[in-house]
C-alpha cells in the first residue's frame, strides 16, 4: 500500500515527461480514500490516466482520446487506450538506441517499492510508445 500523497508525488516525477517532452499538462489529481489514486494529465484531444487501486495493488495508464472534449466510454477500444494494447502496437517500432535512451534518462529515479517498481516500469514503456504513437493516439 501506497499513501495518496506519496503516489501522486511519485508519479508526478516519473511521468514529468508527459509536460516536458510531449506538452500535456498535469490536470487533476483524486484521492479516494486511502484505496483510489488517480494523476491525470491533458493536452487538446487526448488525456492520460495514471491510476491505482491500492488494495488490489492494481496499477492502470490509459489514454483517453477525447470526443469534442468528453471522455469516450471506458469499453469504447478505439478511443481508450491501455498501455498494454500500445505496447503491443509500438513495440516493434522501438530501436536499441531509443531504449538505451530511455534507460538513461530513467535512471536518475530509484524506485524503493513494489508500487514504485510498476510506476516506473510504466512510465519508461509509457514515453517509448509515446514517441511511436503517430496515428494510433
Amino acid at each position: 500500500m501506497i499513501e495518496g500523497k506519496k503516489y501522486i508525488e511519485t508519479v508526478k516525477n516519473y511521468f514529468s515527461f508527459l509536460t516536458t517532452e510531449f506538452n500535456f499538462y498535469h490536470f487533476e489529481d483524486v484521492i479516494n480514500g486511502n484505496l483510489f489514486y488517480d494523476v491525470k494529465y491533458k493536452k487538446q484531444d487526448k488525456i492520460v490516466s495514471v491510476s491505482y487501486e491500492n488494495g488490489e495493488g492494481y496499477l492502470q495508464i490509459i489514454i483517453f482520446l477525447l470526443e469534442d472534449g468528453e471522455l469516450p466510454h471506458y469499453d469504447d477500444k478505439t478511443r481508450t487506450l491501455h498501455l498494454n494494447r500500445l505496447n503491443e502496437i509500438t513495440s516493434s517500432k522501438i530501436n536499441k538506441n531509443e531504449r538505451e535512451v530511455n534507460n538513461q534518462l530513467f535512471a536518475i529515479y530509484k524506485a524503493d517499492n513494489e508500487i514504485e517498481i510498476k510506476l516506473l516500469k510504466s512510465a519508461k514503456e509509457l514515453r517509448l510508445c509515446l514517441i511511436h504513437s503517430e496515428g494510433i493516439t
